[in-house]
């Protein structure tokens, strides 16, 4: 099992601290340094300074959001960094939630999102391959684009610029079974959200035709301290925001439904996938609380077993017995947000 960096995405500013994060994660030998996008700093740029300040650790984004760029423009960048950094990029996909990608991107959130994810694959393949120009008639993606409100004028392209790797990996960030079957079948690996290493069972099915090489690359946080209860906490938040503020809740839903809006509009996915994991009633109370405006209770609400199996959390020796159960399983490479060098540290000595 290999070790990545995951650095996320900005809060108010840049983290004066990630470059050098990465920097020291390189020199332990860690594979991967990944960044991500929310509604705020890109997941390309930071990146790409990243890899101008390194030399062989791996560029990965977890995630890059499909409704921010049609797929050429991702393929766009994605070989264009991969050039840069002498073929060092990952290319992370999701597709992220309604409440993103019609709140932000002001785009209707897709009716068949295996559909668009598909689509979306495909075409970024094609680029990358380079093997002529690219050509689709999808229910979402369309090239040459063909609608009623265009010019008729469009023809086929190639890129311009060779592509470095055209079997550069395509990861895809999936949650709900049938997403996680057509990762397997179409992409090179699954970032996985929530991972629990006493869950692996759960994944069997919908994995049981990924093929040979195939990358399992879940985010864990990770953090060596003394206190448990308190090295909890930050993954206690970030699960209190996700659960409660990255969706919406079930009444939500159904006013959105009575207004006109589709059913999916209401949706939380990562609320649905806690509940998959045997949480719901604690997923709903988390949901209800934040709400309310309560989001100190929403955290507290989160189990504290629930957050203790997807993370790497306590003192050293506690932190290599739960590791061993993380290399016992499928994955292949474990992304891990680790606030301080020590814990990185840590992590790459029990994981040699």
């Amino acid at each position: 099992m290999r070790l990545g960096l995951a650095l996320g995405y900005w809060g108010r500013g840049p983290d004066p601290r990630h470059l050098e994060l990465a920097r020291q994660a390189e020199d332990l030998g860690y594979h991967s340094v990944w960044t991500a996008e929310s509604w705020g700093s890109d997941a390309f740029t930071a990146l790409t300074w990243i890899a101008a300040h390194t030399s062989r650790i791996r560029l990965g984004t977890a995630v890059a959001q499909m409704a921010a760029r049609t797929p050429t423009a991702t393929a766009m960048h994605a070989l264009t960094l991969d050039h840069l950094s002498g073929g060092r990029m990952l290319l992370g996909l999701g597709l992220s939630g309604p409440q993103v990608v019609e709140g932000w991107y002001g785009r209707p959130f897709p009716s068949s999102p295996l559909t668009l994810t598909r689509e979306y694959v495909n075409v970024v393949r094609q680029v990358l391959r380079r093997e002529g120009p690219v050509r689709l008639e999808g229910r979402y993606h369309s090239h040459p684009y063909t609608g009623t409100d265009g010019t008729g004028l469009g023809k086929p392209l190639k890129p311009i610029t060779h592509p470095l790797r055209g079997d550069l990996p395509v990861l895809l960030g999936a949650e709900g079974p049938k997403n996680v079957a057509q990762t397997a079948r179409i992409a090179d690996g699954w970032l996985p959200l929530y991972w629990s290493p006493t869950r692996v069972s759960a994944h069997e099915a919908a994995l049981a035709e990924a093929p040979p090489g195939f990358l399992v690359a879940p985010m864990a946080q990770a953090r060596v301290c003394d206190d448990v209860a308190e090295g909890l906490l930050p993954v206690k938040m970030m699960l209190g925001f996700y659960i409660g503020g990255m969706g919406a809740s079930k009444a939500r839903a159904e006013r959105t439904v009575r207004g006109g809006g589709r059913e999916t509009g209401g949706r939380n996915f990562h609320a649905e996938l806690m509940a998959r994991m045997g949480y719901e009633e604690a997923a709903a109370r988390i949901q209800a609380l934040f709400a309310e405006g309560r989001k100190e209770d929403a955290v507290r609400a989160v189990p504290d077993a629930f957050a203790d199996e997807i993370s790497l959390v306590g003192p050293r020796e506690r932190i290599a017995e739960r590791l061993a159960l993380w290399r016992a399983g499928p994955v292949t490479d474990l992304l891990v947000t680790a606030p301080d060098p020590r814990t990185l540290r840590v992590l790459a000595e029990l994981n040699a």
